[in-house]
């Protein structure tokens, strides 16, 4: 069975639309994004279930002609987790507008910060470069470069051969 292209391509343009949304600057239209995001994955859902059948309960209908419940649950699921999605992104907004009469999103002048001293190859303040004073490493029992413990206290053959 093909899959209902109409279907299929408004689950993209929803997500597609959802996704551009999303990368806004405004809250207002990242919780639209959010919105159509979480209904796009949920038409995606319902097409990849397959073919609609009889209600899934033993008794109502037979087993061939059941659809099957799973992608059911997991749109159940993805309609919660869109809901305390947009719940956030609301009370965000919302603090956001009373604090600031707007609800864009700034700029954190630490990323602007850091952003200009990678462009420079510039290390920051606090960095502290002190491997030019460290010693060689040590040989670590055990490690994969270190000699096995036998080999290393096996007698010398001189002294195997003066036992002898």
């Amino acid at each position: 069975m093909s899959p209902n292209v109409t279907l299929v391509l408004v689950s993209g343009v929803l997500v597609a639309c959802g996704v551009s949304l999303l990368l806004e600057r405004t809250l207002t239209r990242v919780l639209v994004g959010v919105v159509l995001l979480g209904n796009g994955v949920n038409v995606l859902f319902l097409v990849a279930s397959g073919r609609p059948g009889g209600a899934p309960i033993l008794g109502v209908s037979e087993a061939a002609d059941m659809s099957d419940p799973l992608p059911q649950a997991m749109v159940l699921t993805a309609i919660v987790i869109t809901l305390g999605m947009v719940a956030f992104v609301l009370a965000l907004s919302y603090r956001s507008w009373q604090l600031n009469g707007h609800d864009e999103v700034q700029d954190d002048v630490e990323d602007r910060r850091i952003v200009r001293r990678a462009e420079l190859d510039e290390a920051s303040a606090s960095y502290d470069d002190d491997t030019r004073d460290t010693p060689e490493p040590r040989a670590v029992p055990g490690h994969r470069d270190t000699p096995p413990l036998a080999d290393a206290l096996r007698p010398d053959d001189s002294e195997a051969v003066g036992r002898g």
